[in-house]
């Protein structure tokens, strides 16, 4: 199988601005979700955390603004432009992007008053190239 057909495991937290609040971001997190998954992802999914708090009922605790997503690198352009249109949409957004290559970890933070169009090429080169390079022999 080429490089290019392998799955790419990504993990974006979000950010929605300091006045949101946890049932805010909730719904924002959830509401991405479900776009990122009309993309043709392989999967998009509430990001689990390890340790449940305290006194909550949910066997599965979920990171608050966290979403893990399975992609082929192909698919990544498409998915980095969705999230720029999806932060654009309100103010104050911006999205971690983390990934791990083997021994390579890729963290990136993406918002659009701070990235120019240039630097979010330079994002989309660097995520791919990762991405598609993790089946190379050493």
């Amino acid at each position: 199988m080429p490089a290019s057909d392998r799955i790419a495991n990504l993990t974006l937290q979000i950010d929605v601005g300091r006045d949101a609040d946890a049932d805010e971001l909730d719904r924002a997190t959830r509401q991405l979700r479900g776009e990122i998954q009309e993309l043709g992802v392989e999967s998009a999914e509430l990001a689990k955390t390890a340790n449940a708090l305290a006194g909550t009922k949910s066997v599965e605790a979920v990171t608050l603004g966290a979403l893990a997503i399975s992609v082929l690198p192909t698919v990544v352009p498409k998915l980095i432009e969705f999230l720029q249109a999806w932060s654009m949409r309100g103010e104050s957004r911006s999205i971690k992007i983390k990934t791990q290559v083997g021994d390579r970890a890729v963290e990136v933070e993406y918002s659009p008053k701070t990235m120019s169009q240039a630097e979010l090429k330079s994002l989309v080169e660097t995520l791919t190239s990762t991405l598609t390079d993790k089946s190379k022999p050493n």
